[in-house]
């Protein structure tokens, strides 16, 4: 009874988040993806959910996600790439950077207040903040960190990574557009998609079965071959393999004109990314949290933030635009997993490729980076 409460909880609840946007102008103004993140938070919080079902949610975290990308890629015009890869790709560069700089000078800082094997912090942080989950795990079994030390980092990123999102989700954009210049108008492409995705109605008429028959066939074969191709093509973590066939099969896809204009395939997926929102959000783990290390908690703030405020910087000094900035500093900070979400609430299609892409060059170098800084950093300090 606990298991099927649980996934009707968690694939279930968005739906009725969908309901009140409809009903509600409050719940309309904050939009389905802050709602579903909100009341994510708020169901991990609380501690409802036994430790039992964890695995539930994690299968139906992973499982939302691998279905999502196809869905969502295969709206993607190829076109729009050749207009945003080279801001996108500086604006990476200038991500990476910013996140380097703050994990170097956290370790002077850390290691000062005695502090021991700061590096280690400064090796998962760059992981993290450069690539994702996969990377900080590479990190922990090359540098020999201890699980306990993995785990309360994970555990913090976990909280200030929901409130760096809810910030980018709510405020963002209006905030870094002050000082930043806006997305090139000519460059936005179609956003029909973006503004009807919410009504979700038509998908419940008999007429909708063939589109959505179709988009949820060519999504399982893009997920089917991506699952049995990554474990013959795993130079990295499977996981990250995974994401990259995935990505690259939607990509693929997409050059059909029947698979790019299917609406269904683009609500299906949105709906499932509101589904991984509450999934992740609802991962919250409060008891790790009180009785957390003050050090990891600062560590972590201000990697986080302080890389994001120094990115904003160097883009501005750069003529970077907002959205570009902000896609590429969640595909950083992040992982390309919550692209889709925030080019989504940003109502710009054109970013999700570069988002992706950018994201993807983060998981590819995330393991070298932080495992080489965290080398340089140790050998520094001895």
């Amino acid at each position: 009874m606990t298991e099927t409460f649980t996934i009707l909880l968690f694939v279930g609840a968005p739906a009725l988040l969908l309901l009140a946007v409809h009903s509600l102008s409050a719940a309309r103004m904050l939009g389905p993806i802050v709602l579903c993140y909100a009341t994510g938070l708020l169901v991990g919080i609380s501690g409802l959910l036994p430790e039992t079902t964890a695995p539930i949610r994690t299968t139906i975290t992973e499982a939302s996600l691998a279905l999502a990308l196809p869905f969502l890629l295969f709206s993607v015009d190829m076109r729009a790439w050749r207009h945003v890869a080279g801001r996108a790709m500086l604006s990476m560069g200038f991500a990476v950077v910013a996140v380097v700089f703050m994990a170097t000078l956290l370790f002077h800082g850390v290691a000062a207040r005695g502090v021991e094997a700061p590096e280690q912090l400064s090796g998962m942080a760059i992981g993290m903040y450069t690539g994702g989950i996969a990377n900080l795990g590479a990190i922990k079994l090359a540098l020999s960190i201890p699980d306990s030390r993995y785990l309360l980092f994970a555990t913090v990123d976990t909280f200030v990574g929901a409130l760096y999102l809810m910030l980018v989700l709510t405020f963002g954009q209006k905030l870094f557009g002050r000082f930043l210049t806006p997305f090139p108008q000519s460059y936005h492409g179609e956003d029909a998609a973006y503004q009807e995705v919410e009504a979700y109605e038509d998908l419940l008429h008999i007429k909708a079965l063939p589109a959505i028959l179709i988009a949820l066939l060519t999504a399982g074969i893009c997920v089917g071959a991506a699952v049995l191709l990554a474990p013959w093509l795993a130079f990295s973590a499977p996981p990250i393999v995974v994401i990259v066939l995935l990505t690259s099969f939607g990509l693929l896809a997409s050059f059909i004109p029947q698979i790019r204009n299917n609406q269904a395939a683009s609500k299906l997926g949105m709906y499932l990314i509101y589904v991984f929102s509450f999934c992740v959000a609802a991962s919250l783990d409060m008891a790790a949290l009180a009785t957390m290390d003050a050090t990891i908690l600062i560590f972590v703030i201000v990697a986080t933030f302080g890389s994001l405020v120094l990115h904003a910087i160097l883009c501005r000094l750069f003529r970077i635009d907002v959205d570009t900035f902000l896609i590429t500093s969640v595909a950083a900070l992040m992982s390309p997993a919550f692209v889709p979400m925030v080019a989504r609430n940003l109502r710009n299609p054109g970013i999700l490729m570069s988002g992706m892409a950018t994201g993807i060059l983060g998981f590819a170098i995330g393991n070298y980076l932080g495992i080489s800084v965290a080398l340089l950093l140790a050998s520094g300090g001895n």
